[in-house]
């Protein structure tokens, strides 16, 4: 058991673009409260506040509409427009929150810019004096390390998707070669994230998986003859989770199954495109929305295990990935679960192909599409392989439970404060 005592002066500082509803953000959120009730100082260091965030029960600020009140502070959304929040109005006693956004009045010219983003993250660790530093994602790793340079504060770094998508220019890529050797470590989601980095950084590398949420681990399985004859998907609706070839599929799909429909959950900005893809193929009624047997588009929602508990099947259609949460979620919940095998592995760590789930090899969206609506009748034609493939993959409940991944990331911390 950890002791609390030994742990209240250890300070640790979180540094992310916003708390905008998205996978890594949801990850650092549960660390940020792990890490808090078991005693840590939590602070988190974000860019932006954005204007569709976590919620943190443990949070000492509150968003708030306009400048007037004690404690009221001027911020910046994604898009730099201004927004205020009372960093005092929450929990007396919680997880802090400051914010790195250069204001208009701090701004000079792009490569002025640059460096004084760096200063005023330095000037940040300065101030709030963390044991350590955790940064999630592309540049802000990059920031990280080389604003906390020279502190003596240990900056642990986390690739959350495909290394090569979070560092796709040769600045950036150059850069994270040359700062990530200075990192205390360097947390991946999978081994094939690993394989990516030279011998010097695969040496500070340590493969820490997401936590099933538990929202979804205290959820109720429903049994599988119970469910309705629904397909889930969960994602935002962007080129990389490439909604379109489940679209695509489903559409033959229903010609042979018209009881079967289609939930599509998230926003993005591939939506006019997804909801037109679905108008010529004819599964929109009048209002836009999914006909009866077809296809609806949900948004963004709270509490998304209990919109998804009752379905048969999730689809994960994405070009690449880390460790998704979206899959690991459907399948503590017993879904049967189609992914494509992409890159860099995060699919592949979590199923077993035909055991837990079926695995879509990547080639042409075409030929995916063809094979996700191949899987997609193989499932609705066999009832008793989609009921064995959703029990099997209930296992991810205890091995990427929260408790025993949060005391692995614990465990690291503590070996590097």
């Amino acid at each position: 058991m950890t002791d609390k005592a030994s742990l209240k002066k250890k300070h640790i500082a979180m540094y992310i673009g916003s708390l905008n509803k998205g996978g890594a953000e949801r990850v650092m959120c549960n660390l940020a409260e792990y890490f808090f009730s078991i005693g840590y100082k939590v602070t988190l260091v974000t860019t932006y506040l954005s204007d569709d965030e976590y919620q943190l029960p443990d949070a000492t600020w509150k968003v708030v509409k306009g400048p007037e009140g004690k404690d009221v502070t001027k911020v910046l959304n994604p898009d730099e427009q201004e927004r205020f929040v009372n960093l005092k109005a929450g929990k007396a006693v919680g997880i802090n929150r400051v914010f790195s956004a250069l204001m208009p009045y701090e701004k000079g010219n792009r490569f002025q810019n640059f460096g004084r983003r760096i200063d005023k993250l330095t000037g940040i660790w300065e101030r709030i004096k963390p044991d350590l530093i955790l940064s999630f994602l592309g540049k802000n790793n990059v920031m990280a390390i080389q604003s906390a340079s020279g502190l003596d504060i240990p900056v642990v770094v986390s690739v959350r998707a495909t290394p090569s998508e979070e560092y796709p220019t040769f600045g950036l890529k150059t850069s994270m070669k040359i700062l990530f050797r200075k990192a205390a470590g360097v947390v991946v989601q999978t081994n094939g994230a690993m394989d990516f980095f030279n011998d010097a950084i695969r040496e500070k590398c340590r493969v820490l998986p997401n936590a099933v949420n538990e929202e979804f681990i205290d959820h109720e399985v429903v049994p599988f003859g119970e469910r309705k004859k629904v397909i889930v998907s969960v994602g935002r609706l962007d080129e990389n989770k490439n909604q379109k070839i489940l679209i695509n599929a489903f559409s033959g799909v229903i010609k042979k199954h018209p009881e079967y429909r289609l939930m599509i959950y998230g926003e993005g900005p591939t939506k006019k495109a997804l909801v037109k893809l679905c108008g010529s193929l004819d599964m929109l009624d009048e209002t836009g929305q999914g006909a009866d047997g077809k296809v609806t588009f949900m948004g963004s929602v709270d509490k998304i295990a209990d919109r998804i508990s009752d379905a048969e099947i999730f689809v994960l259609t994405s070009r690449t990935e880390g460790m998704p949460n979206a899959l690991i979620e459907a399948m503590s919940l017993g879904l049967a679960c189609i992914s494509t095998d992409c890159p860099c592995g995060g699919p592949n760590d979590l199923i077993t192909n035909d055991e837990n789930g079926i695995l879509i090899p990547m080639d042409s969206d075409v030929t995916m599409a063809t094979s996700i609506a191949h899987a997609l009748e193989r499932l609705i034609d066999d009832p008793g392989f989609a009921r064995k493939l959703g029990g099997s993959a209930l296992d991810v409940r205890e091995k990427y439970n929260p408790d025993h991944v949060n005391e692995m990331w614990r465990q690291f911390f503590e070996e590097l404060i």
